[in-house]
């Protein structure tokens, strides 16, 4: 029996990504040549590897168990990746970053730079991609690392298969509109006023129910935007006050929105995470070891922007 293991990464993908289009996509192959793969395999070890008796394929037991140990070969060779990649100095390859908007302009383009520069063999991708997306194809190995928020009143979540890197406590700011009169001192003058909320599962929609549930009102959300610009651009026209991390001021015209002093609001935890290898103690491989620390790197750059960048009433 001789088993070809580029075919075994192929039953890896489908067992994993729970069918064939989904395996195709990941592998960047058509759907076609995945079902050619499988047949070829099935043939190799002489057992139907995949049920095709109903209208989504799954697998049969005999290929529930041969795509164990596809995934034990997998992990193997990325171990071996890793292992190799110590004896060089020369970090290259690919690596694909998931990121959102903020921490792509103000973290991942400064962090790029850097790695041009110091690693230039190193060939980054960017997917605009966050939340719990982010994390499946992390685990799932689409992407190398990702970048998550939440709020850093919540403790650090304990994931399964993932492990966090702290990169940057970014503290949240209380903006309102510039034609207000009467700029508020502090949360409990904003039990009665129009929120330009963030949606509740995002880091500054908890931020708000926190804030709401300490000073004991319930904020009026007329409006619930997930992005920053259109946040701070409905803030700007009037219509309500924000939570806005302070990376997302940092591209607003000065005088757009005024930037409360009032304190206590908090802040959002920023980390990169990447896979736990089975066989070493949660450390990133070499080349997402570099982009951590070229993200770190890019973090500590902000301090001297971000007090410089905000206008105080």
């Amino acid at each position: 029996m001789e088993i070809d293991p580029r075919r075994l990464r192929v039953l890896h993908e489908v067992a994993r990504r729970g069918g064939v289009v989904r395996a195709a996509e990941a592998l960047h192959l058509t759907a076609s040549a995945v079902s050619q793969q499988l047949a070829l395999l099935e043939r190799e070890v002489g057992l139907a590897l995949v049920d095709r008796s109903q209208r989504r394929i799954a697998l049969t037991p005999a290929g529930r168990v041969l795509a164990g140990y596809a995934e034990r070969v997998e992990e193997e060779l990325t171990e071996a990746k890793r292992e190799l990649t110590r004896f060089s100095e020369l970090l290259a390859g690919p690596v694909s970053i998931a990121a959102f908007p903020t921490v792509i302009r103000h973290l991942l383009v400064p962090a790029l730079g850097t790695l041009a520069e110091r690693h230039p063999e190193i060939r980054p991708r960017i997917h605009e991609l966050y939340g719990p997306p982010a994390l499946q194809e992390l685990r799932l190995g689409g992407i190398d690392l990702a970048i998550t928020e939440q709020d850093a009143d919540k403790p650090v979540p304990v994931r399964p298969s993932i492990v966090s890197h702290p990169l940057h406590v970014d503290e949240y700011r209380i903006v309102v509109p510039p034609s207000w009169a009467e700029i508020p001192r502090g949360v409990a003058e904003l039990g009665g006023v129009p929120w330009v909320a963030g949606p509740a599962d995002q880091a500054c929609g908890h931020a708000l129910e926190r804030l709401a549930a300490l000073y004991g009102f319930t904020p009026h959300r007329a409006h619930v935007i997930e992005e920053f610009p259109p946040t701070l651009a409905l803030v700007a026209a009037g219509h309500g006050v924000a939570i806005v991390p302070s990376l997302a001021l940092l591209d607003v015209p000065a005088g757009e929105v005024v930037v409360t002093d009032i304190t206590g609001v908090g802040a959002r935890r920023l980390d990169a995470v990447t896979r736990v290898s089975r066989t070493r103690s949660g450390e990133p491989g070499p080349v997402q070891a570099v982009v951590v620390a070229a993200l770190r790197g890019a973090a500590e750059g902000l301090v001297a922007r971000l007090g410089e960048r905000y206008e105080v009433r």
